[in-house]
């Protein structure tokens, strides 16, 4: 045999494959044929233990789920790779192959609940497609759902905002999480009253939509009922012209008729509050002083006599202004109109031709033209660190300097690692002297202040990436691992539990719940009783029959109140009267009604067999 292998080697079949593919125990699957000559990519020389990382590079979904320690291998005991998936067995072996009917679902990254428990595998892991892994598989309600949809995606694709995985016919909405709440009469009003042909998105919500029939105002106050109506009741009005509109009824204005403005519409006609819509007929200067009545007039007599005073108005003359002609800036005799602006007058005297925009008091003043000062730090943006060197022009893209934008979002969005899930307000974290360094960031502001042993934990431990608020806030997310209970007491750890410590804990089961441990029940491992897992908080029964009812010799002819006449000191003892107790062994079956014995309070009877 030796002789054998020596010729062998010595031909030129050690030149077409390795000695290693030779001694192969046999032909791997198909998924790896690939890989038949090429045996370096499964295997280490001397180190059996880098397999599992060859595994991990190549199949690099598992690989991450391994890292992360989520997914169905994430969450798995630590353990070889070919302890599961053993290849060499031939090309028709299925090396992933796993039992469906005992697989575990709640060990991947979606558990199944209610109705999904019934499901077949194939309904939702891609039949037709074998060649796609179950990883694939959808997760939206309206990628198995979309036939049952019967909005017909008109309320979008979150259908778990309506709908449950117990039973997707059984729905429960919140109107008052839309942009409607209902109150009052709104309450008992059916759906299909204002939600046509289950049309639920662009439902109108303006009044007349519904109750045009009950506008006696024809329109003519416009659709804006809720003005002076209200949803307790539509025939009662209230409405105060002084506290409910922009403009009180002043002076001679308090005995006039509403018709005599209100001529038109009320809201689509809106009226404004100059005086010259109504007053126009009583204008003596025939529109030559504009229409700015006020400034000259009062709403006590319109004939009263009144005196201008130019600072008064929205252009107080300043500076060399006061020494101007009326004549300069009001070309004729509609005042109203004459330019309010630097620019207006001062047009030939910029030297920027406009590339500095109109706002020029920014820089001149009103004492001397020529004269220019301009100090950043005075406005509403003092530019502070980083933001002191860079040039005008990174900000001011335009020369409408007044619109610049001051939000850090507007310079720094490309800057953004949270992808805008953080919101616009950088501040908070960020400051001008270095961006990418976040020296200050208060956890305690968030919805999970960081207490006892979560102080000092690393973010990453929580924050996988740069989107924070992906991060879970239960303790279950983090702490699976060390529920030694398996959700028996449900998932709220910190009922029980603190940030402290995980190991200290406490929970008195006399004051937080209505069940007190009193008798034999004091001491108890919490497990005796609570066997179920749960989400959520822990509903166990109350009744003495769910733990007792093998101990039950009456075989329930006396019905599920045990207590009436047992004691939580030991089951053999039983009640005779108040502050009196009877010890018996097992008491026999009883021949009579169980009533019999209820009502006889002062004895305990024994019937004969």
């Amino acid at each position: 045999m030796v002789i054998l292998i020596g010729d062998w080697l010595a031909g030129g079949a050690v030149q077409a494959q390795g000695l290693e593919s030779v001694l192969a125990p046999g032909k791997l699957s198909q998924p790896h044929a690939k890989y038949e000559e090429d045996c370096e990519k499964c295997h280490v020389k001397f180190d059996r233990n880098a397999q599992d990382r060859l595994c991990a590079d190549c199949h690099k979904d598992v690989g991450e789920d391994l890292r992360s320690k989520t997914g169905l291998h994430g969450r798995m005991k630590s353990q070889a790779c070919k302890s599961c998936h053993t290849d060499h067995k031939g090309r028709e072996a299925q090396i992933a192959s796993f039992d469906k009917s005992k697989f575990d679902h709640a060990a991947t990254e979606y558990a199944l609940r209610g109705g999904h428990q019934k499901v077949d595998c194939a309904k939702c892991h891609l039949p037709s497609a074998p060649k796609k892994t179950y990883r694939v598989a959808a997760r939206n309600c309206v990628d198995c759902h979309r036939k049952d949809d019967t909005h017909k995606g008109s309320l979008g694709a979150k259908c778990a905002d309506c709908h449950t995985e117990n039973n997707w016919k059984e729905a429960k909405f919140d109107h008052g999480t839309t942009r409607f709440a209902l109150t009052g009469k709104h309450e008992a009003v059916k759906c299909a009253d204002c939600h046509k042909n289950a049309q639920y998105k662009d439902t109108p919500m303006a009044c007349l939509a519904c109750h045009k029939k009950d506008d006696k105002h024809k329109t003519l106050f416009g659709d804006k009922c809720d003005t002076c109506h209200s949803a307790k009741d539509w025939k009662t009005i209230k409405f105060n012209h002084d506290a409910d509109t922009h403009y009180a009824l002043l002076g001679k204005h308090r005995v006039a008729k509403c018709e005599s403005c209100h001529v038109g519409n009320l809201y689509r006609d809106k009226l404004t509050t100059k005086c010259f819509d109504c007053h126009r007929k009583d204008d003596k200067h025939k529109g030559t002083l504009g229409e700015n009545c006020v400034s000259c007039h009062t709403e006590r007599d319109w004939k009263e006599p009144a005196k201008f005073d130019h600072d008064k108005s929205v252009f107080p003359l300043l500076g060399k202004h006061a020494k101007v002609q009326c004549k300069d800036c009001h070309k004729d005799n509609m005042f109203k109109e004459a330019p309010k602006t630097c620019i207006g007058c001062h047009k030939k005297d910029d030297k920027h031709k406009g590339s500095l925009g109109d706002a020029c008091e920014k820089c001149h003043s009103e004492r001397n033209w020529k004269t220019t000062s301009f100090d950043h730090s005075k406005t509403s943006y003092p530019l502070l660190g980083k933001h002191d060197k860079a040039e005008c022009a990174a900000c001011h893209k335009s020369t409408n300097y007044k619109d610049t934008p001051k939000d850090c979002y507007a310079c720094h969005k490309k800057d953004d690692k949270h992808e805008g899930q953080e919101g616009t307000s950088c501040g908070p974290c960020h400051d001008e002297k270095a961006w990418k360094p976040a020296p200050k960031f208060d956890h305690g502001l968030t919805r999970f202040p960081l207490l006892g042993k979560h102080g000092p934990v690393e973010c990453k431990m929580c924050h996988t990436s740069a989107l924070f608020k992906n991060a879970k806030i239960d303790c279950m997310s983090c702490h699976v691992k060390d529920d030694k209970h398996k959700k028996t007491l449900g998932t709220l750890c910190e009922q029980c539990h603190n940030a402290k410590s995980w190991k200290s804990w406490d929970f008195d089961h006399d004051k937080r719940t209505k069940f007190a441990l009193d008798g034999k029940h004091k001491g108890l491992q919490c497990s005796s009783c609570h066997t179920r897992p749960a989400d959520g908080k822990v509903l166990a029964s109350a009744q003495c029959v769910s733990c007792h009812q093998k101990e039950d010799v009456h075989d329930g002819s006396y019905g599920r109140q045990c207590q009436q006449c047992h004691v939580t000191s030991t089951w053999r003892e039983i009640k005779s009267r108040p502050g009196r107790a009877v010890s018996s062994a097992a008491p026999p079956p009883l021949r009579v009604a169980p009533e019999a014995f209820l009502h006889r309070s002062d004895t305990v009877t024994r019937w004969p067999s």
